[in-house]
């Protein structure tokens, strides 16, 4: 007996196969647990900021430039409980509001592309009350200006008025793609003015560290070019655009 896999096949028993086929097999989970990283960790790096972060990290993990914060100022990191939700159905934030913990931030997938208003301000108080920090949706929101009085921040692809409907089951806490990016229950979520950037949990201690250097040899570089020191000599430009053919006339 062989069953297929990916790149070729593997040989497996019979009765091993029929006892495969016969487990039944949820696509739809709801994940209490997750492992999150080092609070101090994910302070480090909100504060760093989403462009040192992404530039620390090798120039990875921007979410789409669509995903906007619906106010400015806010400048947030924690780790990510994640929920993939059916297209213009809300039902799955309900049950992840249960599975948060304080500090955490809400990051919801639709797995079909939507603008539907899937969060307001009633499901921004729950979350409030649970301690979570924020939310970062690859859709609507609604209920903006009161959202801005909560001081809720939330990065979407949308504001819309739309509503949504409770009828479809999803999951909370399992990989998503959200905004053009893969995100793991538990990774960082860093976001600011700049947009939304994911560190994976396990890389984060060390991205953390790169960010810290970058921070410390930028600060150096404001004091050079805020005394009127030319970027052109701090980085060593002259001799590379003259290797490539740059004329002054």
């Amino acid at each position: 007996m062989y069953l297929a896999v990916r790149g070729g096949y593997i040989e497996a028993p019979l009765f091993a196969f029929l006892a495969f086929s016969e487990t039944p097999i949820s696509k739809h989970v709801a994940v209490r647990e997750i492992a999150r990283p080092d609070p101090a960790v994910c302070k480090a790096l909100g504060t760093y900021g989403v462009a040192t972060v992404h530039e620390a990290q090798g120039r990875s993990g921007l979410l789409a430039s669509y995903l906007r914060p619906i106010y400015a100022g806010k400048s947030i990191a924690g780790p990510a409980v994640t929920v993939s939700a059916p297209p213009g159905d809300n039902w799955m934030i309900h049950v992840a509001v249960e599975l948060c913990k304080p500090g955490d931030i809400l990051v919801v997938a639709p797995t079909s592309p939507c603008e539907d208003g899937y969060f307001g301000d009633l499901l921004a108080t729950s979350l409030q009350a649970h301690g979570v920090q924020a939310l970062i949706i690859d859709a609507g929101v609604r209920d903006v200006a009161t959202l801005k009085q909560m001081d809720f921040p939330v990065w979407s692809k949308a504001i819309y008025a739309q509503g949504t409907i409770k009828a479809s089951l999803g999951s909370v806490n399992v990989p998503v793609i959200c905004a053009a990016q893969l995100i793991n229950p538990g990774d960082v979520i860093v976001a600011d003015d700049d947009g939304v950037c994911v560190v994976r949990s396990g890389e984060a201690a060390k991205v953390a560290e790169g960010g810290a250097k970058r921070v410390a040899a930028e600060e150096d570089k404001r004091k050079r070019l805020a005394a009127g020191e030319l970027g052109m000599d701090i980085y060593k430009f002259r001799e590379k655009l003259a290797a490539l053919g740059l004329e002054y006339k």
